[in-house]
């Protein structure tokens, strides 16, 4: 088990490698010809090389980086530091290494945010995956969460990102620059989160209902999904009820609403996303990103 788990870890670093030349290409060929305005430490480093050009933005995410690793010890823990350090030198190498080799064209804008956003969210999709990190305004958000913990992790890294594109934008003297930069935040948000998480194919729900009985032998016998009983009590009746929580395909909520409506129109039902399902039924543990 031991040399299966170590076998595992080494395979990360091929993987790491090949997501950071897709996060260099999609900055290289997109961003920097287009001026496009980054998030993180990137677009500080864009900044940085628009007033100083002797100084590349792959040295200066470097340079950046490198406190921001030493605060960050203790959050990230040893095995992921490690697998971190060797994401963020590969892509800051690599983003230096194909602008020296080749001069990437200009492109329309909006094709460039477009791709760029595809590019840059499939290689840190990737990283991520594999339990690494480029540090940036990734690693800057869960050291300002020790201080700021009443903001979510989520708001905390969008807000940073969304400061750095629009001071790349005054430093560029574009308002284009942020426009397409956020276009292209939100495209690589999406598609990072969908090589994490999946596309959101489930979904989960929780029904209240005086006829609790009739709605779970509903879902199990002609749905042939699981159901869980959880106990919950009115606070205004006081009186005690089922609360039934069950996790279906996102397909199946037309027959679902269809199948509680029929027994009880009264019902209460609360609808959500869900963004990974590990068990019967759904994903295999072994196939799921760790």
């Amino acid at each position: 088990m031991r040399h299966k788990s170590i076998g595992k870890q080494l395979i990360s670093y091929p993987i790491i490698f090949a997501a950071c030349f897709i996060y260099a290409l999609g900055f290289d060929w997109c961003y920097a010809p287009n001026a496009i305005g980054f998030g993180g430490l990137t677009g500080i480093s864009q900044i940085v090389n628009h007033f100083v050009p002797q100084v590349s933005i792959g040295i200066m995410v470097l340079i950046l980086n490198i406190p921001l690793f030493i605060l960050g010890f203790k959050i990230l823990g040893k095995r992921v530091l490690v697998k971190s350090l060797f994401a963020m030198l590969i892509s800051s190498l690599m983003v230096d290494f194909l602008t020296a080799v080749y001069d990437f064209p200009q492109m329309d804008p909006i094709l460039a945010a477009i791709f760029g956003g595809l590019l840059i969210g499939t290689g840190l999709g990737i990283i991520f995956s594999q339990g690494a990190s480029t540090g940036g305004s990734d690693l800057s958000a869960r050291l300002l969460n020790k201080w700021l913990a009443w903001i979510s992790l989520g708001r905390l890294l969008m807000a940073i990102d969304l400061i750095v594109i629009v001071a790349v934008a005054i430093a560029f003297r574009s308002l284009s620059s942020a426009l397409y930069g956020i276009v292209a935040l939100y495209i690589s948000s999406l598609v990072s989160d969908t090589i994490l998480y999946g596309p959101a194919s489930a979904k989960m729900a929780y029904i209240i209902s005086d006829h609790s009985d009739e709605i779970t032998q509903g879902i199990v016998l002609h749905m042939e999904r699981g159901v869980t009983l959880l106990h919950g009590k009115g606070a205004y009746s006081g009186a005690d009820k089922h609360v039934i929580f069950c996790a279906f395909k996102k397909h199946q909520i037309v027959a679902l609403k269809q199948l509680v409506r029929e027994i009880d129109p009264t019902a209460f039902v609360i609808v959500c996303e869900a963004r990974e399902i590990l068990g019967d039924g759904f994903a295999d543990f072994d196939n799921a990103n760790t």
